[in-house]
Parts: C-alpha cells; structure tokens; sequence
C-alpha cells in the first residue's frame, strides 16, 4: 500500500461496527514481529510501573500471571524506552501522605531498575534513550503521575530531579491542586496560576518535561504558552472523537504541535471508541469523592485500601459490539496526523493504568500490533517509526538538551 500522506478517517467510520476477526488468531507469536517493529525504536509515553512493586513486594522483571506490564513481556513486545511512570493516585491525598508517596515510588523505581541493571537502566537524556536501546537494553525515563506536592513546593520538585525525574504531569491527577485545574475537577485558577508559571519555569530550566495530561483545556493552552521548551500530552485520546474531558481538544492540540508538543494516543475503549463510550456508564476513575469518604489515618491503611485494587488494569468484560480493535487505534493515530502533522503523535498506552485495552492487545507484549495496525493503514515506515519512538526522542532532546 502507498503513504497516505493525508488520509482522514471519517468520523462515521469511527463509529462503524468492528470487523470479524477470528479470535484464536489476535494474538502474535515470536516469529511473528514485523521487521519494521524490530529496527524501529519503540518508546511508550505512559507505562504504569511501581506502584504494584510497592504494595505487594514484587519485582518487575518478574514475569506476572496479572497485569499488563513486566519487563520480560516489554522485550518480548520490542519496546525499547518507556516513560516509567510512577503514580501516587488520589487515595493518598486526604491524609496529606502525597509527598511521602511520591518519593518512595520515585527511590522504588530507582532501586528496581539497578536491580534489573541487566534489562533496563535509567535515562536522564534523549543521547542516554539512545545508547541504552543499542545495548539491547530497555531504557527508562522517570516519569511522575500525581502530586509531588498538591501545595507545589518548587524544592521538592528540584530534590524530585536529583533523584532522576525528568518528566512531571502538572495536575494531581484528577485533582486540582495549588496551581493548575484538571479536567474534571472544579476550577480554581481558570486555568494555571502564578504558582503554575513559576513551576514552569523551573521545569524549563532544569530540562524536565511538562506533561499537560489530565490538564483542564484552559490549563492546557496556558501552559504552552507559558513554556519556552515543547510540552507533551502522554496519554489521552481527542475530544473530536469521544466527548470525554479526559481527551484533548482540536484547539490544545494544535496549540500544543505549534510550540513542538507532542501527543501520546493512550490505549483505552473509553477515550478512544464512541460506541464504548455511549455504552459504559461507570468508569470507576478515581475521584477527589470517591477517595474522601474513608478516614485513614495512616499511609499504611492507604497502603492497605489500595492494594485490593492491585493490579490497576481493566478486568471487565465488553460485549463484542463494543469491545475495540487495534484498527480502531490507527484510525485515531490518524487523526491526529491529520489534525496536526506526523511529528506530534505517538502512544502513551497507560498499560497497566486501567484501560480497557483492544481485543488484539492483551499486555505490552502485544505492541508490534500497533505497527501492524499502521501498516494497514498504509502509514509509510518513515512516518511509523516516528510514532512508535522518534517522536517522544525528539522532544525529550529539545527539553533535556542532549
């Protein structure tokens, strides 16, 4: 098939029924990679990790009979890079616990990959992503999902990058805090304020990414315009396609591309399949509500509340006529390359993080179907490429320097 250096899925065509596809065939075997997948550098913009290390003890280069995601599937997937993402999720925020959380996923993560130093090692740079991936080793870029602070102490931040963090997502997860709005809390600053700007301004200083995920549109378009370096959206889908505030708008999203963003295209049904979205009623995302209504008054009761939900992934079932395929995932790929350009998209799959994953992808094992899906597509292996890594590796170079 040739290029499509302009192909528009029609929104109709979004919210056509899913093709017959035999079942006992999604899933790939080894011999089965596309070259393509092999030579490219493969890179995920959201990979939940630690906070199933930090509950239960584990050691993610261990391979789990649960869950999405452990490092001997991600090199039987071929991801090479991953912003490693560490989570401190609403549960911890009540008790003020936030802080401490964050610092014990941050040092956990830092403690697992040394002691997984043969398969992954940390990345500070997109130079460092480079030489780790031609070792044949994963490597890792710390990410942090949720609070470092809901005040945003810009000294916590600053002993946060000692640590190694390089990128940070600037709401509280679902929560607006001191100094940005989310998108489905209550608005406080109208988008960002001073405090917001302050800490953008550190971060640019310092070389860390701003990730404007989870972000109110306001916030979202503020924050760009405050940045002197790119900023990037790692995990969501586009309003344009599911009226979910979770998803981007046509208008951030192209504010975002203009200043060199990028957009990563998360995995899940709910932010990215009408039909799934007319249909679930319950999200069962965490809310500053639903997480207010327990009294814990230690981290160890949070510890405790929060380990039932363990591993974070999606264990529901959809009825066929609902239930996504990895094709419906390159027709939002392309969407947004035909919203903003081949140079601002790429995935930010959010395994592990709770989506309702496509019925050809049941763990990060199953990423050479995303390529195969932009095969389909007719998607030249140039522009590929870029999605699955170069991308992210750009932006990551602009931001850090190197």
């Amino acid at each position: 098939m040739l290029p499509l250096a302009g192909s528009v899925f029609p929104l109709e065509s979004l919210l056509s029924a899913p093709v017959a596809v035999d079942n006992h065939s999604l899933f790939l075997q080894d011999d089965q990679m596309p070259e393509l997948h092999r030579k490219a550098l493969v890179m995920d913009g959201h990979t939940h990790v630690m906070t199933r290390e930090l509950l239960m003890g584990t050691d993610i280069g261990q391979r789990y009979k649960d869950g999405t995601v452990d490092l001997p599937r991600a090199k039987e997937g071929g991801v090479d890079a991953m912003f490693f993402t560490v989570y401190t999720p609403e549960h911890y925020y009540p008790g003020r616990f936030e802080t401490k959380n964050t610092f014990r996923v941050v040092n956990l993560a830092l403690d697992q990959i040394e002691k997984n130093n043969a398969v992954i090692e940390l990345a500070l740079t997109a130079s460092d992503i480079e030489r780790i991936s031609k070792k044949g080793k994963i490597a890792a870029f710390l990410d942090l999902e949720g609070p470092f602070d809901l005040d945003g102490d810009i000294n916590l931040l600053r002993a946060l990058y000692r640590l190694g963090l390089r990128s940070m997502q600037l709401t509280a997860h679902n929560t607006t805090n001191a100094f940005i709005d989310t998108c489905n809390d209550v608005s406080r600053w109208g988008g960002i304020n001073g405090l917001g700007k302050e800490i953008i301004a550190e971060m640019n200083r310092l070389g860390m990414v701003i990730n404007v995920a989870h972000a109110s549109n306001d916030a979202i378009l503020q924050s760009v315009e405050a940045s002197k370096a790119p900023v990037i959206y790692s995990h969501g889908g586009f309003y344009g396609i599911v009226p979910h505030p979770r998803c981007i708008t046509d208008e951030a999203a192209k504010a975002l591309a203009e200043k060199g963003g990028v957009i990563g295209i998360h995995f899940g049904s709910l932010f990215n399949n009408p039909k799934y979205f007319e249909w679930q009623t319950d999200t069962k995302e965490t809310t500053p509500a639903s997480v207010h209504s327990a009294e814990l008054n230690t981290i160890g009761e949070v510890d405790e509340e929060l380990r039932t939900e363990v591993p974070l992934n999606f264990t529901g079932e959809i009825p066929d006529e609902y239930w996504m395929h990895v094709d419906q995932l390159a027709k939002v790929i392309d969407y947004g390359v035909n919203l903003v350009g081949e140079d601002h998209i790429a995935i930010g799959s959010d395994l592990d993080g709770g989506p309702e994953l496509p019925r050809e992808i049941k763990d990060i094992s199953d990423f050479p179907q995303i390529t195969m899906a932009m095969q389909r597509v007719g998607y030249s292996e140039k522009r590929i490429k870029k999605i699955l890594g170069l991308n992210w590796l750009r932006v990551i170079r602009e931001v850090t320097g190197r």
